[in-house]
């Protein structure tokens, strides 16, 4: 009788998986609420007023910052990695576009969500066609909208930052199996923003791993000020909350 070479985790008995499974769940209920207090210290991350105006190219021609919110308070941009001379966008980035469940969630909270890339319309209109995705996908070609977010990094445009590292402490970091990430061209990256009072604010953004599993509306909405808006959250006085359940 062959032994199977396949790799595959430990065999036991039902007590006994019973038993590493609830020492599991205690770990997973733990990390479960301290995911709630990191929600809840970045709802009260201050925001920054943007004073630069960004004009983009998209189904119906030139658009501001403020179009891409479509009239809502809050606005998510995914950046989409897809360089102006590629001819096909970022595989990574692909998939995580693939991913993007029903986000009819955010629209209900007052939260519109958008892809950006430098490449110009034509190619991310080809591209999203070939995929048949229907988000909203805007270019940025032309303005400084990637690198003054961190999304493109050129030297010679601005001095190379990215997840919140400089180019020393990022060469200081860097994995001999992976030389060229977050060191020049196009980087994936979320960032979140905000209206009010005729005005825009950034307030906050992920780089590299943080935008793993961003793919769901109550995920993508924990990027955002207001959060889920659900009374279980420990929001700032004001912050607009409904019944968790109901």
């Amino acid at each position: 009788m062959s032994t199977s070479t396949i790799a595959r985790p430990p065999t036991a008995s039902r007590s006994e998986w019973l038993a590493q499974r609830k020492i599991l769940l205690a770990h997973e209920k733990e990390l479960t609420r301290h995911r709630d207090r990191v929600n809840a210290e970045r709802r009260r991350l201050p925001m920054v007023k943007l004073e630069k105006q960004y004009v983009f190219d998209g189904p119906d021609g030139k658009r501001t910052l403020e179009d891409l919110f479509e009239g809502r308070r809050q606005l998510i941009v995914y950046h989409f990695m897809f360089d102006p001379a590629w001819e096909r966008g970022c595989p990574g980035c692909t998939r995580f576009a693939n991913a993007l469940a029903d986000l009819s969630g955010l629209y209900d909270r007052d939260t519109t969500f958008t892809m950006v890339s430098r490449a110009p319309y034509a190619k991310l209109e080809a591209y999203k066609a070939q995929k048949g995705w229907t988000v909203p996908w805007y270019s940025s070609f032309g303005s400084d909208f990637n690198y003054d977010f961190h999304a493109t990094l050129d030297a010679s445009v601005l001095p190379i930052e990215y997840n919140y590292r400089d180019l020393a402490e990022m060469q200081a970091r860097k994995r001999p199996e992976d030389p060229a990430v977050g060191m020049q061209g196009e980087e994936h990256a979320l960032s979140v923003f905000f209206r009010a009072d005729g005005e825009l604010f950034h307030t906050y953004s992920t780089f590299a791993r943080g935008t793993e599993g961003l793919t769901a509306a109550y995920a993508l909405l924990d990027t955002t000020p207001y959060g889920r808006q659900q009374s279980f959250e420990d929001s700032p006085p004001g912050w607009p909350q409904r019944p968790t359940y109901g």
